[in-house]
């Protein structure tokens, strides 16, 4: 069995998905469909307009006719380290499946990276950026750069490869660092 992870992207003003969240929403409708994946984890918290990221992919889900079901939510992350920590439940209530990020081309590096780090069985599925002008893939490919190099710093750490969860209760209920 696996699972889709549909990571976040912005809400637009007028609180409808930006064409990267609508693109990965339907890839991940897509692969359900394609009995591929059992069920969607929506993951994303509220950005710069509401509503929460999680929110607009699960609409698109329920659009598209997926079960109600099948369609999970992460809703407080805002980022991928956040994301693909913020599953772990999901996943566990799930028996630990093997996930399918759904995310775009040039953001799939960082986010096997990360999931790896956190021990899941991961792949990434992308869809075509199709639509997208050649000037904003470019753009989004050299964002991405820093991007990498900075989770490969962060999740290198000296504790064993576990990124730094300042504030979160530790294995021994403490805290590991302020907050």
């Amino acid at each position: 069995m696996s699972v889709a992870v549909v990571l976040g992207a912005a809400v637009q003003s007028d609180g409808q998905p930006s064409p990267t969240l609508r693109r990965r929403s339907l890839h991940a409708v897509q692969l359900f469909r394609q009995g591929r994946v059992t069920h969607v984890i929506c993951c994303g918290g509220l950005g710069r307009f509401p509503p929460r990221e999680a929110e607009v992919i699960r609409q698109i889900c329920r659009d598209e006719g997926l079960p109600e079901a099948a369609i999970l939510l992460e809703d407080q992350s805002h980022s991928t380290l956040e994301n693909l920590r913020n599953i772990r439940p999901i996943l566990a209530d799930l028996g630990h499946p093997e996930i399918v990020i759904v995310t775009d081309r040039y953001h799939k590096w960082r986010a096997l990276l990360t999931a790896r780090h956190f021990g899941y069985a991961a792949q990434a599925d992308c869809p075509a950026m199709t639509g997208t002008a050649g000037r904003r893939v470019v753009k989004f490919w050299l964002r991405e750069i820093p991007a990498l190099i900075y989770y490969l710093w962060r999740l290198r750490g000296s504790d064993g490869g576990q990124p730094s969860d300042r504030g979160q209760p530790s294995e021994r209920g403490q805290s590991s660092g302020s907050p």
